[in-house]
C-alpha cells in the first residue's frame, strides 16, 4: 500500500477490540482489513477466539483469561504497520458465478406490497434503480450490475449474506438508495441493493435494500447437503469475487433442480487478486479475472 492505513481503535466491553480503519469503504481499506485478519489468524495468538473483517473495519474478539487487552492491542497495531508499510497487496481468493433471475415475479410482487415505503410508488425497484443512475431502461442497469466483477467486502448481518462491492472505478460505481421504511418481507435469496452495496439475503425476512431478482443457489446451507457446503455451512468469504450471470425462468428452474437433487456445483476458479495491478487498469484486469472463470 502506498500509506499505512489511518485508523481508531476502540474496546466494545470486555471481549472485543474494535479496529476502524476509515469512515469510508474503498478496496484499498477494505484489502487492509482482509490483510490484517489474515495475518493475524497467522500468528495463532493464544486468547483470540474470532477475527472478523468488515468493509472498513476489523472485530477482534478475545478471552481477557487468556490475552491481556494491551498486548492484544499492540499486536493488532504492529499487524496494522506491516499490511501499511506492504508495498502491494494480494489476496489468495476465488472468482464464483451466481446466476440471477432479474426483474423476476417474486422480488416484484414483494415490492408491489410495500410500494408506500418507497421513494417512487409507481414501477419496481429495478426502474427506479436505472433512473436514480441516469440510466435508459431497467435492461440497461441490469446489463451494468452484471457486466462487472464484484468483491466480497464482508460476510454477516444475517448468517451468511455477502455485501458486494462493485469493482469498477469510483465513477462508474452504480449506487442506489435504500427504501424510505424497511420492508417486513424479503424473499430468500434476492439480489438487492442499497448505497454502493449489492447483497444476496440468505434467508426470507425484513429488509431494506433495493430488490432486482432471486438467485436459484443457496449460500446458507446448515444441512450441509451440496458438495460446496462440505467444509461450512456459510458459502461466501470475505474477498471471494463475484461475477453476476443473468438467467431467465427456464434455467432458473432448471438450476433449482440440481439444487433439490444435491448436484448443484457453483461455477469458480481460484485466483491471486492483486490490488496494486486492478488499480493500475481496472477493465484489463477484470478481463483476466473472467478469462480465469470461463477460460476464454
Amino acid at each position: 500500500m502506498s500509506a499505512p492505513i489511518s485508523s481508531h481503535y476502540s474496546w466494545g466491553g470486555d471481549e472485543h477490540l474494535v479496529v476502524r480503519l476509515d469512515e469510508a469503504m474503498s478496496l484499498e481499506v477494505n484489502f487492509g482489513a482482509m490483510a490484517m485478519a489474515r495475518l493475524l489468524h497467522s500468528r495463532k495468538l493464544p486468547g483470540v477466539v474470532d477475527i472478523c473483517p468488515a468493509n472498513a473495519s476489523l472485530l477482534v474478539r478475545f478471552d481477557p483469561d487468556g490475552i491481556a487487552p494491551a498486548a492484544l492491542e499492540a499486536t493488532v497495531r504492529q499487524v496494522e504497520r506491516e499490511v501499511g508499510e506492504a508495498p502491494s497487496l494480494t489476496l489468495e481468493t476465488r472468482i464464483v458465478e451466481v446466476p440471477i433471475w432479474y426483474d423476476d415475479p417474486f422480488t416484484n410482487e414483494t415490492g408491489a406490497r410495500f410500494r408506500d415505503r418507497h421513494q417512487r410508488p409507481e414501477g419496481n425497484d429495478l426502474e427506479f434503480a436505472a433512473i436514480e443512475n441516469g440510466l435508459p431502461s431497467a435492461q440497461a442497469f441490469i446489463d451494468r450490475h452484471s457486466a462487472s466483477p464484484w468483491i466480497t467486502s464482508m460476510v454477516g448481518f444475517v448468517a451468511g449474506l455477502p455485501f458486494l462491492f462493485q469493482m469498477v472505478p469510483q465513477e462508474r460505481q452504480l449506487e442506489v438508495p435504500k427504501y424510505l421504511r424497511p420492508r417486513t418481507d424479503t424473499p430468500a435469496l434476492t439480489v438487492g441493493y442499497g448505497g454502493c452495496f449489492s447483497c444476496i439475503y440468505s434467508v426470507r425476512g425484513a429488509g431494506g435494500y433495493q430488490m432486482f431478482g432471486v438467485t436459484p443457489v443457496p449460500i446458507f446451507d446448515p444441512a450441509r447437503r451440496l458438495p460446496d457446503f462440505e467444509d461450512f455451512m456459510v458459502f461466501f468469504r470475505p474477498g471471494d469475487i463475484v461475477k453476476f450471470r443473468p438467467i431467465e425462468e427456464g434455467e432458473y428452474e432448471r438450476i433449482k433442480a440440481d439444487v433439490e437433487a444435491g448436484t448443484f456445483r457453483y461455477r469458480q476458479s481460484p485466483v491471486d487478486f492483486s490490488l496494486r495491478d486492478f488499480l493500475a487498469g481496472p477493465d484489463a484486469y477484470n478481463a483476466t479475472l473472467l478469462e480465469a472463470l470461463y477460460g476464454h
